[in-house]
């Protein structure tokens, strides 16, 4: 059941992504990312629903696993876009 909210979940970012593709990066900019903030609700019968996605989200760390995922999030943002334009001379032979 956990499995089919996560596919449902994962369903529904891409077809947003899809919906703006062109106007998230439309002149194509490397070493560039965005976090989107996404809400959703899971009703009795079990259906997601986006309830809305922001493109300025609070990323307030408000309770102990967000303490732990968004500085996590953060660092993997960077290492995705920053590090791989501007890699880290001492490990970079490594």
């Amino acid at each position: 059941m956990k499995d089919d909210l996560v596919e449902d979940i994962k369903f529904i970012i891409t077809k947003t992504i899809d919906s703006v593709k062109r106007k998230l990066d439309p002149n194509k900019r490397k070493g560039t990312f965005e976090i989107l903030g996404y809400d959703f609700m899971v009703d009795f019968d079990m259906t997601v629903w986006l309830i809305e996605c922001n493109t300025n989200p609070c990323l307030d760390e408000s309770s102990d696993i967000l303490k732990v995922l968004l500085p996590r999030m953060l660092d993997d943002g960077l290492k995705l876009s920053i590090d791989k334009e501007f890699p880290d001379p001492l490990t970079q032979y490594q």
